[in-house]
């Protein structure tokens, strides 16, 4: 099967991959007349560099499903079996789109619908760079939270932490990471609201709450 065919790769693939990544690509390059996975991976590579493809202007007529999850922590499993390769993941990101049926990956000929745990990306580094925080995410995204990327906070309501999330794209959140959203907390200022003095952090021109004022993270 196709779907098969891109994850289960021949042995030759891993000859390819230590040459590095653009014999690689090129490979899975090859599979692009092939439908289902191997379609998505011809489409994610329409876009030059880390350039994304313009998902947003697609609309396949034929849409499915695939048994692909992307679990709470980010890992994303194709059949029940880890994705280890991060080239990998990281192309199929790039076609990844949020409808108001869910998530799916999607080319210009197929739109398929895969399961997202919780948000489909983690935040997993932050640095203030002049006036903004500037994030980086496990597929390598950089985003800069401003008016056009939200911070927000909800509060998990069988454990009572705080779960934090970013804005990326079109609709598409990453889960800021424990240790990341620690960061913020420390660089956070209070500041009085109609419900009282509250954290938060300013970048490009927002204000974003994390937290209660004296609020203590364990």
């Amino acid at each position: 099967m196709a779907a098969q065919s891109a994850l289960n790769a021949p042995p030759g693939w891993r000859t390819l991959e230590a040459r590095g990544p653009q014999p690689y690509l090129r490979v899975m390059m090859d599979q692009a007349a092939k439908p289902g996975l191997d379609g998505v991976i011809a489409a994610a590579k329409q876009a030059p560099g880390r350039g994304l493809p313009p998902v947003h202007l697609w609309s396949p007529a034929h849409c499915g499903d695939i048994d692909i999850v992307i679990r709470k922590d980010g890992q994303w499993f194709h059949e029940g079996g880890l994705i280890g390769r991060e080239a990998l993941v990281r192309l199929f990101s790039t076609v990844l789109r949020k409808d108001p049926d869910g998530f799916h990956l999607v080319t210009p000929v197929e739109k398929l619908k895969i399961t997202v745990e919780d948000a489909p990306f983690i935040a997993t580094r932050v640095d203030r760079v002049g006036d903004a925080l500037v994030f980086q995410t496990n597929v390598g995204d950089e985003v800069e939270a401003g008016p056009e990327n939200g911070l927000r906070v909800e509060i998990d309501p069988v454990t009572g932490e705080p779960r934090p999330y970013l804005h990326v794209r079109r609709g598409l959140e990453a889960l800021i990471a424990r240790p990341v959203f620690y960061e913020l907390v420390e660089m956070a200022q209070e500041r009085q609201t109609p419900d009282g003095p509250v954290l938060g952090v300013p970048s490009n021109g927002a204000w974003f709450p994390v937290g209660p004022a004296g609020d203590h993270l364990s």
